[in-house]
């Protein structure tokens, strides 16, 4: 949350990053991590035949837990004393006891970039229910899960994961919306009605699965099309299944006055109902749109406009 752009760089391999790559992964800059290196022996990266330093998962880990334990006033000295075993326990007894919300909020997100890297779907799930019993589901999609996306969207597009390890994750989040979508009560006949869909192209569908629960949890009428779904059968949805609004996101870039007709071509037949564009795509082109159509760049912003409607 999801917000990942299709950018291949045929060039990584699993298991291997530069010092860049690190840096953006871990949020510690390059020349710190030479300095502990070369003053503390935090780590020991490895060579190429060409002799080009690169860093694996365990380097990775290590420095993930290193720098947690920096943000919260550690000392590097300290740390570089630390076994393996000690490092990982003093990292596990700072999530148990961090009780601020925003620090406990960038916490998980740091943990779960582990859970990831490691592929390690048990550390997810403990993550995930400590999170959801202490603030329920959608604190932690906000707080949380979504934040996260955001961030292995940006690992995604530079090529610091694997396409396995972008899947693994958005499955089991992507999983535990559906879940939460299908524990919901069933919403009365009369209730308002929201067609959502992705447009043709469009894949990244974990925002548009928690739209729906955040619809479906108001006591609104949810019809939910899923990925890239043509816009002549949308079309036809107007006067069988006649929608109240609409909502959909744009979230890979395409061209600009293919994305313009396609927005208008929905916003024009739709023209009595309100609709809803989010994601990035949806910004640059909304003012090109009628009133009616409403461009939705965060969740508090979603859940607003949904909290303002009146039935």
């Amino acid at each position: 949350m999801c917000y990942i752009c299709h950018t291949f760089n045929f060039d990584y391999h699993l298991g291997q990053y530069s010092i860049k790559e690190v840096e953006k992964l871990t949020g510690v800059k390059a020349h710190t991590i030479r300095i502990w290196e070369q003053r503390y022996g935090i780590v020991s990266p490895h060579r190429t035949h060409t002799n080009i330093r690169y860093y694996d998962d365990a380097h990775l880990k290590k420095l993930l837990n290193v720098s947690m334990l920096i943000k919260h006033g550690r000392k590097i000295s300290t740390i570089a004393r630390m076994s393996e075993d000690v490092l990982n326990q003093e990292v596990l007894s700072l999530v148990k006891c961090v009780t601020g919300r925003q620090d406990y909020f960038e916490m998980q997100v740091d943990v779960l970039s582990m859970s990831m890297i490691e592929l390690d779907e048990v550390r997810f799930e403990k993550v995930f229910s400590a999170a959801e019993s202490r603030f329920g589901f959608e604190q932690t999609m906000i707080q949380i899960l979504i934040p996260f996306m955001r961030k292995v969207g940006m690992m995604w597009s530079t090529g610091e994961i694997s396409v396995a390890q972008e899947h693994f994750i958005s499955n089991l989040i992507r999983r535990k919306v559906i879940v939460a979508i299908d524990g919901l009560s069933v919403v009365q006949k009369s209730a308002p009605r929201f067609l959502l869909f992705l447009p043709e192209g469009e894949w990244h569908e974990i925002g548009l699965l928690f739209a729906k629960y955040l619809i479906k949890s108001r006591g609104f009428k949810t019809l939910y099309l899923g990925q890239s779904v043509p816009l002549s059968d949308i079309l036809n949805l107007k006067s069988s299944w006649k929608p109240d609004f609409l909502l959909s996101f744009f979230t890979t870039s395409i061209n600009q006055q293919k994305m313009i007709s396609y927005m208008k071509a929905i916003v024009e037949n739709f023209d009595y109902q309100k609709v809803f564009l989010c994601g990035p795509q949806a910004g640059i082109f909304a003012s090109h749109l009628p009133e009616h159509a409403v461009d939705i760049s965060t969740l508090f912003e979603l859940k607003e406009q949904l909290d303002a409607i009146r039935w």
